[in-house]
């Protein structure tokens, strides 16, 4: 599953060959054949797997016991740490998993598009969740909190593409900027430490 990951995300999916697959796992090509039928589903279960990896980090960064703006705020540091560690691990801006195989499959394999699009919209419901918390407690007025989740969510994956494309994370710097203009609101104050 991990080999599968780091392979299609250092690199693409269609390079991605499932003797390079066999080769990075340690495991031989027959093996592979009995567990999956095709790339396609090893990808599948390979989204599932870093989703259950993944998920606990965005419940921590998106805890309802933090204020909704700071959340918010917490996430756009938390990606950039986390893609700062990537970049220093692979030598270059990879970016959002999700984006680089969905531009990459979304005309070409339906299930696994489906299933990336799935966990698109998992993401988008933390920052909804978020929204309304923040409209609850009169931070923000937000006529539909989903659209605006979608509208923000956009907004990060353009920044993490643009931050791929040019292999430089200064484009993310700007995010809480951004995140804060998107939602009409001045910046917050640092929490105290």
């Amino acid at each position: 599953m991990s080999a599968v990951t780091e392979l299609i995300w250092t690199g693409s999916y269609d390079g991605t060959t499932i003797d390079q697959i066999c080769e990075k796992a340690g495991v031989n090509k027959g093996s592979f054949y009995h567990f999956f039928d095709c790339k396609a589903k090893l990808a599948e279960e390979a989204l599932d797997a870093e989703w259950k990896k993944y998920r606990p980090r965005l419940d921590a960064v998106f805890s309802a016991s933090v204020e909704p703006l700071q959340r918010l705020k917490n996430y756009c540091e938390h990606t950039y740490r986390e893609q700062v560690e990537l970049k220093e691990q692979h030598g270059v801006v990879l970016g959002c998993p999700l984006c680089t195989l969905g531009t990459e499959i979304s005309t070409q394999e339906q299930a696994l598009r489906k299933k990336v699009q799935a966990f698109i919209s998992y993401q988008e419901r933390y920052l909804e969740t978020t929204i309304r918390d923040a409209q609850a407690a009169g931070l923000v007025r937000a006529a539909d909190p989903r659209s605006v989740a979608r509208r923000l969510h956009a907004y990060y994956l353009g920044l993490m593409t643009q931050a791929r494309i040019m292999n430089n994370l200064e484009a993310w710097r700007d995010a809480v900027r951004g995140t804060f203009e998107l939602l009409g609101v001045d910046e917050p104050e640092p929490t105290p430490a």
